[in-house]
Formats: C-alpha cells, structure tokens, sequence
C-alpha cells in the first residue's frame, strides 16, 4: 500500500509541474470558422491572408502578410499564424496582434505590426525586431509537448477534414443546377434543417463561366464537385457577395486544383496540391498550397452539423474526431486519479476503525 502511495504521489507531483495546456485541437467544420486558411501541408506564399491560418507543414517563399484584418476572437485562442514546420524564405508580417506559433526554425524573420505580440517558437528564431512584442524561443527543448501538440492538430486537422469532405460527397442532392449557355444557376432548396446539397462534376463546372448562386435562406449550401483535376476560372454574378459564410464547395477526389478568378465560397480539397491566382472569400482547406491570391474574410459560420460516416483518412467523420490525450494531460489524469483513490483510501481506513 505504501508503494502505491509513493507512486500515485508521484504522478501527482509530475502532474501538479506541468504548465496549464491549450485547449483541445480544433477539428471539422470548427476548423473552418476559426481559421481562413489551412494548408494541411506546405504552404508557399507571396500573397496574404486577413484571417486566422494553420499551415501543418513548412511556411515558403516571398514576405507575405497574415492577419491583415482583425477577425472574430478566437474561441480557443488561435494566434493569428500557426506552422507545425519552420517558416523560411522572404519576411512574414504579422499583423494587427496577431501572434504565431511555429513549431521549428524562423530564418526568414517576423515584421511585428500593430499591437503587441507574442511568439513562441519550438527551435530558433533570428531576422525578427522584438521591441514591445513577446517573443519565445527554444520552446521544444524546454516542453517537449509543444511540438507534440501541434502535431497532433494537424493530425485531428487531417483526418477530421478529409473524412468530412468524403461524407459530405455521399450526401444526395436536394437543390438543382440550372446550366444554360455559359451560365449555372445554383438555385437552393433547403431542407428543414436550412441545408442544400448540390452534385456536379467537374466537367460541369468547367463548361461555364458565370456563376449565379441563390441561396434562399440556406444557412449552409454543399456544392459536391466529383473529379480529380479542378480548374475555377468562373465570375460570380452580382460579385462574391460574403458566400463563404454559408456555401461549402466540396472537392472530395480533388487531388489538383488551379484557381484564377476571384471565388465565393468556403473550398474544401484536403487532398488536393492547389494553386491559386486570386482570391478566395470564404474559408479554405488544402492539402498543400501555391498562393498568389489573397484569402479574405467571410469564413464559414453556417450552424451546419455534418453527419457521422465511417473513416477515410485515420479518424472519425462528421463534425468531431476524437482527439487522443497527450502526455501532459495523461500525467494530470493519473495525478488526479491517484489523489482521489488516496482519499478514498484514507475513508475506508477510517470506517474500519
């Protein structure tokens, strides 16, 4: 029994000396409206995002700029720039307070604009003006859960997304395309729920060139595109018109996509290697990324809550996966475990007597 106090203790006392962790990842549809952009891979930018953006692997190429806008707090406290990988190449800004964390190397250094900062960093950081901004270093030798947690992000990120996007692509339609000429009329049914399905292809797709999508009250509308290779090149009628808050176009098989005209909508393609050429209104999910377009705001915030399909990619589908507990969270679990049983214990002992 003595032994089995001193090692439940001591779990205790390992649990008690860890730091408090972040909340839990974010998966699914979630993940859609707290950031703008996820590449689930690398992202290689020169352009910018105004919202929140997760990159699971390196952050490349010329200065590009995030959190250009101030967007909705985030309701788990995302910094404006999260990359599990190093970031390297020309200067990133960051704005408006907006934070980053990365889980490798900075060489290609931080411009900190705006309100103060803070950056924590897994390896090294160099090129970057602290001034009134807080910045951290070496965090990876110090916590060896910072890099295991963002990683573990981008896993429940992958699995949850790519398992969504294929249940998603099940779902049959509700609402018709009307294709006349080099004109698509995306007119929504919604069900009772508020929710339209459309299935095209897409050869369909790119048989047009002008868009027009009426929403109808539809809190969210699911446009399903079949086909490996995907080119947007179409004009939305009466602009984009903020339709990334409640349209999901959804490129389940989508393994390239090539974007070059200003899109509305929130684009799911968590397999697909994308380019884009101008910019999204909407959120956005690849599987890696080329940007040469802006990404702007008007994430999705639709109240939609996908249905539960078997896995497609290691995790559960619909709108949560669960989410293993790292080795922090294991520790205060067992510390805890054991400060119960000891009490328990203790009140047996006493009612014996």
């Amino acid at each position: 029994m003595r032994k089995i106090h001193l090692l439940l203790g001591a779990a205790l006392a390992a649990a008690i000396s860890i730091p408090v962790l972040a909340a839990p990842p974010v998966v699914g549809l979630d993940s859609m409206r707290e950031w703008n952009l996820i590449v689930l891979g690398d992202l290689q930018s020169s352009s910018e995002v105004e919202g929140r953006t997760f990159v699971g692997g390196d952050l490349t190429g010329n200065s590009s700029n995030y959190q250009i806008k101030t967007p909705t707090p985030s309701p788990t406290g995302q910094p404006g720039l999260t990359v599990v990988g190093n970031v390297v190449g020309g200067a990133k800004n960051l704005n408006n307070g907006s934070g980053a964390i990365v889980g490798g190397n900075v060489s290609s250094g931080f411009n900190l604009n705006g309100a103060a900062q803070t950056v924590q960093v897994g390896g090294t950081i160099s090129n970057t003006n602290v001034n009134q901004n807080t910045v951290q270093s070496g965090l990876a030798a110090s916590n060896p859960d910072f890099v295991s947690s963002l990683n573990q992000q981008k896993s429940v990120l992958t699995s949850s997304l790519t398992d969504m996007s294929h249940t998603l692509s099940t779902l049959d339609s509700n609402s018709a395309v009307a294709i006349s000429g080099n004109r698509a009329t995306f007119n929504a049914a919604p069900n009772a729920e508020g929710v339209a399905i459309f299935n095209i292809t897409a050869d369909q797709l790119n048989s047009i060139g002008e868009i027009d999508f009426k929403l109808n009250g539809a809190d969210t509308a699911i446009v399903n595109v079949s086909g490996k290779s995907i080119l947007l090149n179409d004009n939305f009628l009466g602009g984009t018109n903020n339709l990334g808050e409640h349209v999901i176009w959804n490129f389940a098989e989508a393994e390239s996509l090539n974007l070059t005209t200003a899109w509305g909508g929130s684009v799911l393609a968590p397999r697909a290697a994308a380019t884009t050429g101008n910019y999204i209104q909407g959120s956005a999910v690849f599987g890696s990324l080329v940007q040469n377009g802006e990404m702007h705001v008007g994430t999705y915030k639709g109240g939609y809550t996908p249905p539960s399909g078997p896995p497609t990619g290691g995790g559960s589908s619909g709108g949560s996966t669960p989410v293993p507990i790292n080795g922090a969270w294991g520790l205060f679990a067992l510390g805890l475990a054991g400060l119960l049983l000891g009490r328990r214990i203790g009140r047996e002992k006493l009612a014996k007597a």
